[in-house]
């Protein structure tokens, strides 16, 4: 085997490829900006179908089950070994290595339709705070008086628009930048939130809301039910990023060993979004009660200050716009690989072509790269104008990629890894608890899936306004 020269070896990895430059502060970065998403806004309404009790404590739930089987995952990005191991560079390529093919192929595409349904999930969510800035805007200078009305549909477009141009960045070692940025609009809106509902509560003089939630009467029983399953789905997405978790890992140098960073970046980043979720969530709730809107800042629950309420509602969408490139360029990468192995001699595929920016720089162009990821974004904005049901759609998405891409597969793999014998003591008690978030997850589709159907009968295409 050839020996690199000393210079070039200190600018590879032992794999060969470009040396990684990530650290705990990156992968920090990265993870609060997949934690802290959307998801953080119908906290207050998941709190209120569950009660004082059940709400805060399932959150607690939730938080513990990403946190340990976070870690578990991390163990396996190098096969074999934690710090030696050969190198898995996607979540596939760990369930491949440890669980054989059979259970690759269903992975693969639970993983990717769940990177697509966040996509979607994530343009809805922009749309909607664009249209709350200009709704609080109108309903100020109108004095309450206009109901201020308008379609969602330019707001996707405009969305989209934003995210073609960013789709165009290489690969996730180089949204570095736009992760730190979002992570930091992340906290930005969630604080005002945060005092907004301080001081809703100050007002009021009182904290509203109920040991056990939304009560039988107010609605029916079986709204009751599904409302709680949905619930259990909005709090599950909220704490959505193990999908990724592999990725962003193999975005970070060594040493120390991957898998020690990113489970100091996993603990740090889970307890910080857990703390702003329970404060944010649970003032939500103080501040509503049984009547918190299903988006917290966008269900118009305040109207002053409205130019604190502009300036939420504009960090949201900045953290969205990073949020999108950073579950998306898992999928773009996966489908670059495959048309490269399938095509390699296409220059169509393959061939970069330099554009120059300026006397000093210059920008490579890919003709796939540009005509895949702009189609991709095309696809994500048509479906959330067809489907723009936030809190359901929500819902769906983390139950459905809940127990098998946060639980089952980090479970299986870790067992392999550790070669845990079994019926010992931890297999059962990790196997149980697998068994318990399925049902958990398929509680919430269901509930999920009634709430778009009960949409559906009152929605018509391309045609929705707030």
């Amino acid at each position: 085997m050839a020996v690199l020269p000393i210079n070039d070896a200190a600018s590879f990895d032992d794999d060969g490829r470009p040396k990684r430059t990530g650290t705990f502060w990156t992968a920090s970065a990265h993870i609060i900006t997949a934690v802290i998403g959307s998801g953080v806004l119908s906290l207050a309404w998941a709190i209120a179908q569950l009660g004082w009790v059940a709400g805060p404590s399932v959150m607690l739930l939730f938080a513990f089950i990403g946190y340990y089987t976070s870690c578990l995952l991390a163990d396996c990005y190098r096969s074999s070994d934690p710090v030696n191991g050969k190198r898995n560079y996607t979540y596939m390529h760990a369930v491949r290595s440890l669980l054989g093919r059979s259970q690759t192929t269903a992975c693969g595409v639970l993983q990717y339709v769940n990177l697509v349904g966040i996509s979607i999930g994530y343009t809805i969510a922009s749309a909607i705070s664009m249209m709350a800035v200009k709704r609080s805007n109108c309903f100020h200078s109108s004095g309450g008086k206009n109901p201020c009305h308008m379609s969602s549909n330019p707001f996707m477009v405009s969305f989209g628009v934003m995210e073609i141009i960013l789709s165009q960045i290489p690969d996730f070692d180089q949204i570095w930048w736009l992760s730190s940025v979002a992570a930091v609009m992340s906290f930005t809106y969630s604080t005002i939130g945060l005092g907004l509902g301080i001081a809703k509560v100050a007002e009021t003089g009182s904290f509203k809301g109920t040991v056990s939630g939304i009560s039988v009467g107010t609605i029916n029983q079986s709204q009751k039910i599904w409302r709680t399953f949905q619930a259990l789905g909005d709090i599950a997405f909220a704490y959505s990023f193990s999908i990724i978790l592999i990725e962003i890992q193999d975005t970070v140098r060594c040493p120390p060993s991957e898998a020690k960073t990113m489970k100091k970046a996993t603990g740090f980043s889970i307890a910080l979004t857990t703390i702003f979720y329970m404060l944010c969530g649970c003032m939500g709730y103080a501040a509503f009660g049984n009547d918190a809107p299903g988006n917290l800042l966008t269900g118009f629950g305040f109207y002053n200050p409205f130019w604190l309420l502009d300036i939420a509602n504009i960090a949201i969408v900045v953290h969205l716009v990073g949020a999108y490139q950073v579950f998306s360029q898992p999928v773009f990468a996966f489908v670059e690989k495959k048309a490269a192995q399938a095509w390699p001699d296409s220059p169509f595929i393959t061939k970069h072509h330099k554009l120059s920016i300026s006397s000093s720089r210059s920008y490579n162009v890919n003709l796939f790269r540009l005509i895949w990821r702009s189609l991709f974004v095309c696809f994500t904005t048509v479906v959330a104008m067809l489907l723009p049901f936030f809190n359901d759609v929500v819902g769906i998405i983390g139950a459905l990629q809940f127990w098998p891409l946060t639980v089952y597969f980090p479970v299986q793999m870790y067992i392999v890894q550790k070669k845990i014998p079994k019926w010992s003591l931890k297999w059962v008690c990790v196997q149980t608890m697998s068994m318990g978030c399925l049902l958990i997850s398929f509680a919430a589709v269901v509930g999920s899936v009634i709430g778009v159907m009960l949409d559906l009968k009152v929605y018509k295409p391309f045609k929705t306004t707030y």
